[in-house]
């Protein structure tokens, strides 16, 4: 059977956070001062009112494919190896086959839908790319995925949404075309240079008994998301020291 959940987190995983707004500020301005001829008899005049400036509107970075392929395209694994650029046709066509799978799935308890859900999506007009890294002496793929959304709170809402579900989906169940994989979850506490950071161990166990471990540490900044993924049959939580500069050097 092929893994269901892995290549549905490896594809597509991001999070967003709203951006903090700076305070008004507003020029001083002097005291007019009255003539000598008339001081001694006319009071002096109101001084002008200030006028505020305004404050400039926080600009969002738009980055394109291309600007985030080139991100990815620099960077290295924990062993040194540069990770190679998924092509943007097999980043699309990976999505549409993530969702017709999760479309055919029943998942229990329900709720736990929409962790998957989510990680099956990217905002409508977002930009994102991905790049690849694969360990043959450990039997492990790490991958590192970049995504930039028009409006922060779309990736906001949805990063809610997948950690609403988190609390609530330690265990679930999946079952498609007769066939059943159960997964577990561990959400784990880590740190990145975004404003939002979140990390989650996932374990599955497929029809065969054989188990798959998938690692991830995402973080925000502003309306770009990156999130780094581990993958194999031995991966553990102590491989997030391995992800969170990956994540950082995305989110710079």
């Amino acid at each position: 059977m092929k893994r269901m959940l892995a290549p549905v987190a490896i594809l597509v995983s991001a999070a967003a956070a709203l951006t903090g707004c700076g305070g008004a500020t507003a020029t001083s301005a002097s005291t007019a001062l009255p003539s000598s001829a008339s001081a001694s008899s006319a009071p002096a005049a109101p001084a002008p009112t200030p006028t505020p400036t305004p404050t400039p509107t926080p600009t969002t970075k738009a980055y394109t494919n291309e600007e985030l392929a080139t991100v990815i395209e620099g960077l290295k694994d924990s062993q040194g190896r540069a990770l190679t650029v998924i092509p943007a046709a097999q980043i699309n066509q990976g999505m549409i086959v993530a969702k017709q799978a999760i479309k055919a799935a029943v998942i229990t308890p329900s709720v736990c839908a929409a962790l998957a859900n989510s990680n099956a999506q990217i905002p409508e007009g977002a930009t994102y790319a991905a790049g690849q890294s694969i360990s043959v002496a450990d039997h492990t793929v790490t991958v590192i995925t970049a995504v930039s959304a028009k409006d922060p709170a779309q990736l906001a809402g949805q990063t809610k949404q997948s950690a609403d579900a988190l609390g609530q989906c330690s265990t679930f169940r999946m079952d498609i075309s007769g066939q059943t994989v159960i997964t577990q979850v561990r959400r784990l506490t880590e740190a990145t240079h975004g404003d939002r950071s979140v990390g989650s161990l996932i374990i599955q166990t497929l029809p065969t008994g054989q188990k798959q471990t998938t690692l991830t540490v995402t973080g925000v900044k502003g309306n770009l998301g990156a999130t780094a993924i581990k993958t194999g049959a031995n991966v553990t939580a102590d491989s997030a020291a391995e992800l969170i500069p990956l994540v950082n050097a995305v989110l710079g």
